[in-house]
């Protein structure tokens, strides 16, 4: 699911992953598929063509190495080893690493989605051009574990609804005595 989450809405995600389960009995029909059958399946999801690829590869590398499509052993892991190995994996990066962590392990990981770099950015925590990687490795040492989950959707709720990317809500803004940006960019009018 996380996969089907890059450059894509909730919505859109939830639908791709709802047509692979109901199209494919197990991970190993969805390994097997043809690619054409297995992008038709996510296609809304969006770059179907591209994602059933990397899905596949995944699915292909995990049982390489596990013997089975099975990554129950990670649990037994520390939360550095679990990175290590997910994004080890084709086309799985910190971002996927971590969502994997938070949402399907309940470890204390911080995704830094496109809503979290900006928000980061635009309140001066990461300097302008970081990029997400390096977000990712700013941000998470001066997150308390305790909080990573909730700041993590406590930044996407508000980057979605006040902090846009393209015209946010300035004057809306409950941190914008904190916020750095929020002046220049009403100065420039691309906020209100």
């Amino acid at each position: 699911m996380t996969v089907l989450s890059q450059h894509t809405s909730d919505l859109n995600t939830a639908r791709a992953f709802g047509n692979l389960k109901r199209r494919f009995r197990n991970w190993r029909s969805v390994r097997d598929a043809d690619p054409v059958e297995l992008a038709d399946a996510i296609r809304s999801g969006g770059l179907a063509d591209t994602k059933s690829v990397r899905i596949q590869r995944i699915l292909a590398d995990i049982e390489e190495r596990e013997g089975d499509i099975d990554l129950r052993r990670l649990n037994d892991l520390d939360d550095q080893e679990v990175e290590r190995y997910l994004v080890s994996l084709p086309g799985v990066g910190p971002k996927t690493a971590a969502c994997v962590l938070l949402f399907s392990m309940g470890r204390d990981a911080f995704p830094v989605d496109t809503h979290v770099h900006r928000l980061a950015t635009r309140l001066g925590l990461i300097p302008p051009k970081t990029t997400a990687e390096q977000a990712h490795r700013l941000l998470l040492p001066g997150i308390a574990p305790e909080l990573r989950y909730e700041f993590h959707m406590q930044l996407i709720k508000h980057g979605r609804e006040v902090c846009k990317a393209a015209r946010p809500l300035c004057n809306d803004c409950v941190l914008f005595d904190l916020c750095p940006s929020g002046a220049d960019l009403i100065a420039r009018g691309v906020a209100r």
